[in-house]
């Protein structure tokens, strides 16, 4: 599974896996209690694939931060909580991301970054990280 395929809804905790496409919107499952829901296509809805982080250079699509957590934290879950206070979420930031931008990048993007991480290593879906990659190099090739 890529991150095409993965949604943050706004509104709603957690992150959602598309399940199927309807005609209105998609049916997804949340990561946190694998219950199925309904969204309207007119919802607020972020792909994770499509996420940036802003940098003092440039914008860092999601999957790369995702991937200095996973490298720092060794594949594992993150040795902080995303319900930790504000200075210690920036702290680990500013270690995973040295040169994040730290007016355009708020405590509540650091937090939910830190949740998704955390629901995509529990759901052994970190995985979809190297796999975007090689969509992406086997487009290049063609």
């Amino acid at each position: 599974m890529t991150l095409d395929k993965i949604l943050s809804i706004s509104g709603k905790p957690g992150l959602y896996k598309i399940v199927t496409q309807t005609r209105n919107g998609f049916v997804v499952e949340s990561l946190i209690d694998q219950k199925k829901v309904s969204v309207n296509i007119h919802s607020n809805i972020s792909v994770l694939s499509e996420i940036a982080v802003y940098t003092l250079t440039e914008e860092l699509p999601l999957r790369e931060v995702l991937k200095k957590i996973r490298t720092k934290e060794d594949s594992k879950q993150t040795s902080i909580s995303h319900k930790d206070s504000k200075d210690k979420l920036e702290e680990y930031f500013f270690e995973v991301l040295p040169d994040y931008d730290e007016d355009r990048v708020y405590a509540s993007d650091i937090k939910k970054i830190v949740q998704w991480y955390n629901l995509l290593e529990k759901h052994d879906m970190l995985g979809a990280l190297d796999e975007d990659k090689e969509v992406v190099t086997a487009d290049e090739e063609e």
